[in-house]
């Protein structure tokens, strides 16, 4: 069922193209012969016409069905318009000189309709005799046209070139036509077929002399349109030059531009390889940094550990101290009297106390600058791994034990207060606590020297902790350097990404252009081969008006008289008396013919003939 529509829908479209083709050669035609009998009737009459002049009504209404030949229908809320005015209002805006035919035709009040003011138009151009320049100009700018016109319609295709030509021999006519009496809106559009059929047995011989004036007027027409059709065949084939170099050029960068591309993909396949080496590169570092972070951790816990073991066992003499002190403090209510030793011991526990005091100082020192590098790895770690978590707690639970050492060291001080206080009365009795005292004292000796081992234990194992932190410090920096530097790649990568779009871009666009000079370039082929045509149309005319042989394009592949070949910058001419094919430079003179009332162009071997024939008339 799917071919079968296909199929229908194929052959439906041609049919309508088919129509189409017959309609513009029809039209094409008709307006030969409107043209035909109107420049017939105005050289009967003296090349002046009037409005009710019949040829010229009939070639308004050929031309009217030629602008409505394929017409785009716009709907609009009141209902379908189709009205050949609207591409006619172009012309106002690619040639500033008929704004004046444009104002005029809108600032008459007899005209309502749009077919109206579009027949008027044409009267008011055909006045100004530029009729031809200003559908000339439609016809140039095709892309325009496209919003009024159908792909096949007449203005669209070549036929719509060949009718300006023909416009071109109207130049000749004068008009004198007045718009304000007529109705134009109203006006019925038919082609009236009576006027361009002939009857044989009316011809009489006295009118004879009158069809051979009309066949020279013909043929003064036709060489005036062989003329003009040579012109528009040079500039064809210098646009289709320019259109060559412009496609070879246009070549030239495409193959550039796919080179590029393929340099650009290639790039872009070894930044891929580049950015998953540097990936997977990443992704080894990172878990190799895990794992060490996850060393440093478990060798961290084990030394918070030993930490707190010491703190524990400090914690123990501290008690032990304390229960000392209470002892001696009721030693020293007992043992008033032995003040002088007392005083000895005091001095000797002031000592003590102080050296101890500055050791406490020193401990206080070292927590805090534990304390510091501790919250500052926290936060480091803290942005590498949401695992660290648990050192947080850990460093949390360390200030709480640094704080309760400190509130233990504020009971110490309060209590070394109320020991200075019972100093006073304990003096009578210190004498007598001298000896017992000193083997105390000895011993408290050496439990600080151990106290001094371990605090120098303990800052040897802080500073491998702060070398260790040091050195995951710098491992974190370079970390960030290659993260920087990958993302720095990545963005590298976007921007050839863009730039590879955009040459996509510019080669579809590119591609584009080129579809379209090729289409032109297929147009203009058409075009020079339908002129080709009509040329050969036009020497056969004339050769049945001269009698002489009149060589084809094809036959000729060179001068006759210099022998050289033609080319594009050589060009083919015939001469107007022999018919064979000459060069520029050996047919550059013109002379008056018999057949030709206007000076044509001649060969040089005809034109010494002709001057030789003339002198010997006139001699």
């Amino acid at each position: 069922m799917d071919c079968d529509l296909t199929t229908s829908s194929g052959y439906v479209s041609d049919t309508s193209k088919s129509q189409m083709m017959e309609e513009r050669a029809n039209l094409m035609h008709m307006m030969k012969l409107s043209i035909k009998v109107l420049l017939q009737s105005a050289l009967s009459l003296g090349r002046s016409l009037d409005a009710d002049h019949a040829p010229l009504q009939q070639f308004f209404v050929v031309m009217e069905h030629c602008l409505k030949h394929g017409l785009k229908v716009k709907k609009s809320f009141i209902g379908q318009n189709k009205s050949f005015f609207g591409p006619l209002e172009l012309v106002e805006k690619l040639c500033p000189e008929a704004s004046d035919i444009a104002t005029s035709v809108r600032n008459l009040p007899e005209l309502k309709t749009a077919v109206g003011r579009g027949r008027a138009w044409l009267y008011l151009a055909l006045m100004q005799k530029k009729l031809a320049d200003y559908l000339k100009v439609l016809i140039d700018n095709k892309h325009l046209l496209s919003e009024f016109y159908e792909p096949e319609a007449l203005m669209m295709e070549e036929e719509g070139t060949v009718i300006v030509g023909l416009l071109v021999g109207l130049n000749v006519l004068d008009a004198n036509l007045c718009l304000k009496g007529e109705d134009l809106d109203s006006q019925v559009g038919v082609i009236d077929f009576s006027l361009y059929l002939k009857d044989v047995q009316d011809l009489d011989s006295g009118r004879e002399h009158e069809r051979i004036t009309d066949v020279l007027d013909q043929k003064n027409y036709v060489e005036e349109l062989n003329r003009h059709l040579s012109c528009t065949v040079g500039d064809l084939q210098t646009k289709i030059e320019g259109l060559e170099k412009t496609n070879s050029k246009l070549q030239e960068e495409l193959s550039a531009a796919t080179d590029r591309i393929c340099s650009l993909q290639e790039e872009q396949k070894q930044l891929r390889e580049q950015n998953e080496l540097i990936r997977e590169r990443s992704e080894k570092s990172v878990e190799i940094t895990k794992q060490d972070t996850k060393v440093e951790l478990e060798t961290y816990k084990q030394t918070r550990q030993g930490l707190d073991e010491m703190y524990s066992d400090v914690w123990k003499q501290l008690k032990e101290e304390k229960k000392a002190r209470l002892e001696l403090e009721k030693e020293l209510e007992l043992q008033i009297g032995m003040k002088t030793e007392m005083e000895i011991a005091m001095k000797l526990l002031e000592k003590d106390t102080h050296e101890k005091q500055d050791t406490l100082v020193a401990l206080r020192q070292q927590l805090e600058e534990v304390k510091s590098i501790n919250l500052h790895m926290f936060h480091k770690v803290q942005n590498a791994e949401n695992s660290l978590q648990q050192k947080n707690e850990a460093i949390s639970s360390f200030e709480g034990k640094t704080n309760q050492v400190m509130s233990s060291m504020k009971q110490m001080e309060e209590r070394l207060q109320q020991a200075e206080r019972a100093r006073q009365g304990a003096e009578d009795r210190s004498h007598k606590l001298q000896q017992e005292l000193s083997g105390r004292v000895s011993a408290l000796q050496i439990q600080l020297s151990q106290l001094r081992d371990q605090c120098s234990s303990l800052e040897k194992e802080l500073k491998s902790e702060k070398e260790q932190r040091q050195t995951l410090q710098k491992e974190l920096q370079h970390e960030r350097d290659t993260s920087c530097l990958l993302q720095t790649e990545l963005q590298q990568v976007e921007g050839l990404k863009k730039e590879l779009r955009e040459l996509q871009d510019e080669k579809a666009e590119l591609q584009k252009v080129c579809e379209e000079q090729e289409q032109a370039l297929q147009e203009m082929g058409l075009h020079l081969s339908q002129s080709k045509l009509k040329m050969e149309d036009i020497k056969e005319v004339n050769k049945a008006l001269k009698g002489h042989t009149w060589l084809k394009d094809d036959e000729a592949t060179y001068c006759k008289q210099c022998e050289k070949e033609f080319s594009i910058s050589r060009r083919k001419h015939h001469c107007r008396n022999c018919g064979h094919i000459f060069c520029n430079t050996c047919s550059s003179n013109e002379l008056a013919l018999p057949s030709y009332p206007k000076p044509v162009r001649v060969c040089d071997s005809c034109h010494t003939l002709l001057l030789q024939r003339c002198s010997s008339t006139a001699s």
